[in-house]
């Protein structure tokens, strides 16, 4: 008998999509079904920022195309075979093609448009004639988890922030930042997970209430006055707290500067990567609306001059010594177009804070329990602690996150792993599972922002050692890789993070079902896809990503060629 009810499929308004849990298959394969429930947990209530319109999160990226896609990806997911594969164009299933066990069950293309074309005019006016979709990242591809899939990346940015500025703590110091959606969400807790202060500006109520409801924001304030009494309040003590405040930030964030508020860290994760979901703060909400409909040129020059302002107030920040950094949102290069120059003066998070860690591939590994039982979460997490114990970091983390990180949808977990971790995770995954020490198969996948799998200038590839950050063979490399390595199905999506014509990226998902056959795919997959990772920051002339590489055996012929003939004959 199956453990839950099979769900509705239809409108979420009307008829709630939420994934099936238990352990009994509505598809042909485990495969098939993984790929199924992380659709759906994709449009649950608990999960989506607007699931009637198949928004997933980051103002605008969708599940899929069209409620009749959404249901004809369904319909199809449950009849397909262990040796079939569906091609997915733009959130719409246009083929099943006959492949082989080890090829990807789901083959996913999101707003891929020809380089010339790939504008943000041109993909609305595409995307109005119902001919593409805006996937962000893991919204098109089926993998978002919610702020618990997010919640360890914020946590670990901020940490190095900490590092880098703090004697290794956030304690005793004040964060002003901005955006409480699918991703900024994570910040409030992400800092005060770290010992800090944070005040957290958004323009939409029922994101806050939201954030408050799920555990991620401690409290929110009456106004301005109310909120910076309560954050240098708990600053001063150094007292971890986390306070929310209905405001526009283009509004707001100049109002702290002139009050001369001593701000410690700032950074920003509204939806600045299209303006027309910049909320522009002269605008009423009728006229904002009407714009964005009948004129949308002229509120894209409202959004930028605003994010002009804001970005503005970054800067007088910066000025000051507060340490300030863009969140990979793009807002630095709309504030440019909206005319303020110095909008570059100050770093994205990954070039600042993360690209160390990139050149060992570290980046956020994650598993979800398809069974939809915490439990399961529970077990796994037991495991790693027991692998892991000599990692601190690990360890530290997981231990947290057991005590902070609330279920949204499926359990899940995120881990940052670097080379060889990942496929010593998957493989303790994968035995759990084989042994009947969790309920049901788990899905094994990574955050599309990764050492191998984004081409982002304005983010991950920002400043590249070799002036290489616009070249997009890499991910599109990665995903190849991917799929000839056995994944479970492989994304590879235009525009997410920092907005169309800005960034190409590519995810994937292997199924961990026990078998020996998942062992295999779960090892090919999880070494070549963080492996990728190195050889595009060796490549480009890191030295530790080279000297990594060669640690590791990776062979990379271009970095030697004496070596050349010996590196492709002998395995290490």
């Amino acid at each position: 008998m199956a453990d839950e009810t099979e769900p509705k499929v239809g409108r979420a308004g009307a008829r709630p999509v939420r994934a099936p849990h238990g352990t009994e298959l509505t598809c042909r394969g485990w495969a098939q079904e993984a790929a199924l429930r992380l659709l759906m947990n994709n449009l649950d209530p608990d999960v989506a920022e607007r699931p009637d319109d198949l928004v997933v999160y980051g103002g605008n990226g969708r599940a899929a195309r069209s409620w009749a896609d959404f249901d004809a990806i369904v319909a199809t997911l449950r009849r397909l075979d262990d040796d079939e594969t569906m091609l997915v164009q733009s959130g719409r299933p246009v083929a099943v093609f006959r492949t082989h066990e080890w090829a990807p069950r789901v083959l996913i293309s999101n707003a891929m448009i020809v380089p010339e074309w790939a504008t943000l005019e041109e993909f609305r006016r595409l995307e109005d004639a119902g001919l593409t979709m805006f996937g962000q990242m893991t919204a098109g591809s089926w993998a978002y988890i919610g702020s618990q899939g997010i919640l360890q990346s914020t946590y670990e940015t901020f940490s190095a922030v900490a590092a880098k500025r703090f004697g290794g703590t956030l304690a005793g110091t004040l964060t002003v930042t901005a955006g409480l959606g699918g991703m900024g969400g994570a910040q409030p807790l992400a800092i005060a997970m770290n010992g800090g202060a944070a005040l957290c500006l958004e323009v939409d109520q029922a994101k806050i209430t939201r954030r408050m409801r799920l555990g991620y924001l401690d409290v929110q304030a009456q106004d301005l006055d109310h909120a910076l009494s309560l954050v240098l309040a708990a600053r001063d003590e150094r007292r971890a707290l986390s306070v929310g405040l209905l405001a526009n930030a283009a509004e707001a964030l100049p109002e702290i500067v002139a009050r001369d508020v001593p701000v410690d860290i700032a950074t920003d994760q509204t939806s600045a990567h299209d303006p027309l979901l910049y909320a522009v703060p002269d605008l009423s909400p009728e006229d904002a609306a009407d714009l964005r409909v009948h004129d949308p040129k002229t509120y894209v020059m409202h959004a930028r001059t605003s994010m002009a302002d804001h970005v503005k107030a970054l800067c007088e920040l910066l000025d000051r010594g507060t340490e300030v950094f863009e969140y990979g949102n793009g807002i630095r290069v709309e504030a440019d177009l909206g005319g303020f120059k110095r909008a570059m003066d100050f770093p994205g998070f990954i070039s600042a804070y993360i690209r160390p860690l990139f050149c060992e591939a570290k980046g956020h590994c994650r598993w979800i329990a398809l069974s939809g039982d915490p439990a399961d979460i529970a077990v796994i997490d037991a495991a790693m602690l027991e692998e892991f114990v000599d990692n601190e970091s690990v360890t530290r983390w997981l231990r947290l996150a057991a005590r902070h990180v609330r279920v949204q949808g499926l359990p899940a977990r995120t881990c940052m792993l670097g080379y060889g971790e990942r496929a010593r995770a998957s493989r303790i995954i994968n035995d759990l599972v084989r042994d009947g020490k969790v309920r049901a198969p788990v899905a094994v996948g990574r955050e599309h922002l990764d050492s191998g799998s984004v081409a982002s200038p304005y983010r991950e590839t920002e400043g590249m050692l070799d002036g290489s950050d616009a070249i997009a063979d890499w991910p599109v490399l990665n995903a190849l890789l991917n799929a000839s390595s056995g994944a479970t199905w492989v994304g590879v999506q235009h525009g997410g993070g920092t907005g169309i014509g800005r960034s190409v990226h590519t995810g994937m998902v292997v199924i961990a079902d026990g078998t020996p056959l998942a062992a295999l795919r779960l090892d090919r997959v999880m070494t070549n896809d963080p492996g990728s990772g190195v050889v595009r920051h060796a490549d480009a002339g890191y030295q530790r990503a080279v000297e990594f590489a060669a640690e590791q055996g990776i062979r990379m012929p271009s970095l030697d060629a004496a070596t050349e003939e010996e590196s492709w004959t002998t395995r290490p």
